[in-house]
């Protein structure tokens, strides 16, 4: 008999997306378990109407950490985490259950691929894409912290990998694009800065190039047409360039506002000299 598993769904105004995810997510989970973190759009009241989820209510402090709170609040000692905008398939399900009706022990986690669709295209070269552990123990493993791309530090020993993909509708037009994707610059700039690397001439100028290059041309991105052209050009001059370019601006900010702190202070400092100098010349007439 297999274990029993609660599907994860973490989400934020995901109206658009969520009754698809929690109709595949059935598939598989004995609890759906929906993560809110402040939606607006009516995301939350479409859950409550179908009265076979649980629902949950977080305040958002970035995405390690909100999931990290989630996952304790499952039911069941294995948690599928889901994003909204992600398929379970029939095989998925399928092999999920046959996996959890063995011994499962010397098992932390399960690490998934991902079947990627950009604009309603099936990406088969040039998806970003490279597979995330989303199988997990409930009471053994969290995210590490990280501000974007988050995930967990499994020992290989206990780590286990599953044959068929989750499907991924990432972006439904440029619209969405733009508006996920200037986020995650901005976190993923905030990232490298924290872990002390700085934007140079070249990691501007090049790393684009090198970029597309190895999506386009060693990847084979090329094979999938005018949409593999259009993924890597969007990978490498908008994420890459962007991201890079954000950083120099953060590194630009804290010079400009280092510079304005000690002009602020100067001229404290040469008051006061003075103040000191006035009252020895004071001395002195005095003696």
């Amino acid at each position: 008999m297999s274990q029993r598993i609660t599907v994860l769904i973490p989400c934020k105004n995901e109206r658009e997306n969520i009754l698809e995810c929690i109709e595949s997510a059935r598939m598989i989970g004995d609890e759906i378990l929906v993560a809110d973190s402040g939606s607006t759009d009516g995301t939350v009241q479409m859950v409550h109407a179908m009265r076979d989820c649980r629902v949950i209510q977080g305040r958002w402090e970035g995405y390690a950490a909100f999931k990290n709170w989630a996952i304790p609040q499952a039911s069941n000692k294995w948690v599928l985490i889901l994003d909204a905008d992600e398929r379970i398939t029939g095989e998925l399900a399928v092999e999920i259950r046959q996996q959890l009706s063995g011994s499962t022990d010397d098992v932390d986690a399960w690490r998934v691929q991902f079947t990627t669709y950009f604009m309603g295209h099936k990406l088969r070269y040039s998806s970003w894409n490279n597979g995330a552990v989303r199988l997990v123990r409930r009471d053994v493993c969290r995210y590490q912290d990280q501000l974007v791309h988050e995930n967990f530090k499994i020992e290989p020993e206990r780590l286990r990998h599953l044959r068929n993909p989750l499907e991924h509708y990432s972006i439904r037009n440029y619209d969405h694009y733009f508006e996920k994707y200037i986020g995650y610059t901005e976190l993923g700039a905030r990232q490298l800065r924290h872990a002390g690397r700085r934007a140079t001439a070249s990691s501007l100028l090049l790393r684009p190039f090198f970029r597309f290059f190895y999506l386009y041309v060693l990847r084979g991105g090329f094979l999938d047409g005018r949409i593999g052209i259009q993924v890597c050009v969007l990978r490498a001059f908008f994420s890459t360039f962007v991201k890079q370019a954000r950083l120099w601006e953060m590194e630009n900010l804290a010079a400009q506002n280092e510079s304005a702190a000690v002009k602020t202070i100067e001229p404290g400092v040469s008051l006061a000299v003075a103040s000191e100098s006035d009252s020895s010349v004071r001395g002195s007439k005095a003696a």
